[in-house]
């Protein structure tokens, strides 16, 4: 008797089925509860997203993360083949990116306050001003090392090799990850090593580090990490966005994020460790929702 009640029942949910195919999927259809957010590969942005794929999931999202460079990220944004950037660092470091594609964006405002780019070396290296790295080229192994190609802070220092005459210097390109190896390995050995460095990062947490003075201005002032969208995001996932807009973290708050994130190495322990952060932030959270 089940068998033959099964048979009546599959053609029946088959006909609804071709019925919202054809008359379009209900609002709350699996189709509009997706989000596809994109991050660069720094320690930041990857925490910040982990923590909102989290939340996002929690609230019944299907959410979809691409890893890409900057410029990709923001020309996906206003095409409209991805939806969130929660790693925007404004007005500076990405201005150029908003220069181009910030017609065809929308910004849910900042989550960090205090965001910083610049030249970083160890403490105890003698130098206090990028003016000084001309006359310790030999000590510096003539190399700067760097992140991503496309990044914001890459083009700065490029732009700071011009404005403070490091011609003997050569701009490492990396990453997120190889950067902080290197400078590990240097500490480790007690050298003298520069970086392209930035503010939040666990690394300052981790070592006694110190950003260079830059009196030419070339890194700009402090700024804030934002939440960018493409167009019209807000208007199709309000829900999402109210979230977004009203996710605000504290130095020490990111900074214990990505802290306990650093030392995982599989999706597992990362998804464990943002789960015990969530527990022990519940409040917090609350304060978005």
């Amino acid at each position: 008797m089940k068998k033959q009640i099964r048979n009546v029942i599959l053609p029946i949910i088959s006909a609804a089925a071709l019925l919202l195919a054809a008359c379009g999927a209900p609002e709350d259809s699996a189709a509009d509860k997706q989000i596809k957010i994109a991050y660069p590969n720094w320690a930041e942005g990857i925490a910040m997203t982990q923590l909102v794929d989290h939340l996002l999931d929690d609230m019944g999202y299907d959410v979809e993360l691409t890893m890409a460079d900057p410029g990709l990220i923001y020309a996906s944004l206003a095409e409209g083949s991805q939806d969130v950037l929660l790693d925007a660092w404004l007005p500076i470091t990405h201005e150029s990116y908003m220069t181009q594609y910030g017609n065809n964006l929308d910004d849910l405002g900042t989550t960090f306050e205090g965001a910083r780019i610049g030249l970083v070396v160890p403490s105890y290296v003698d130098i206090q001003s990028i003016e000084e790295l001309p006359a310790h080229v030999t000590e510096f192994e003539g190399q700067i090392i760097g992140i991503g190609q496309g990044a914001g802070i890459m083009k700065k220092t490029t732009l700071a090799l011009t404005e403070y005459k490091l011609g003997d210097y050569e701009l490492i390109p990396s990453s997120g990850p190889a950067m902080t190896t290197a400078l590990d390995e240097a500490i480790e050995d007690n050298k003298a090593i520069v970086v392209t460095g930035w503010q939040p990062h666990w690394k300052f947490a981790r070592y006694d580090l110190k950003f260079l003075e830059d009196p030419k201005g070339v890194y700009g002032q402090a700024e804030g990490i934002h939440k960018i969208t493409r167009k019209g995001f807000a208007k199709d996932q309000p829900e999402a966005a109210a979230l977004l807009s009203k996710m605000k973290l504290t130095g020490e708050e990111l900074g214990s994020l990505m802290d306990a994130l650093r030392n995982t190495k599989t999706d597992a322990e990362q998804s464990a460790a943002v789960d015990t952060w969530i527990e022990t932030h519940q409040e917090l959270i609350n304060s978005w929702k």
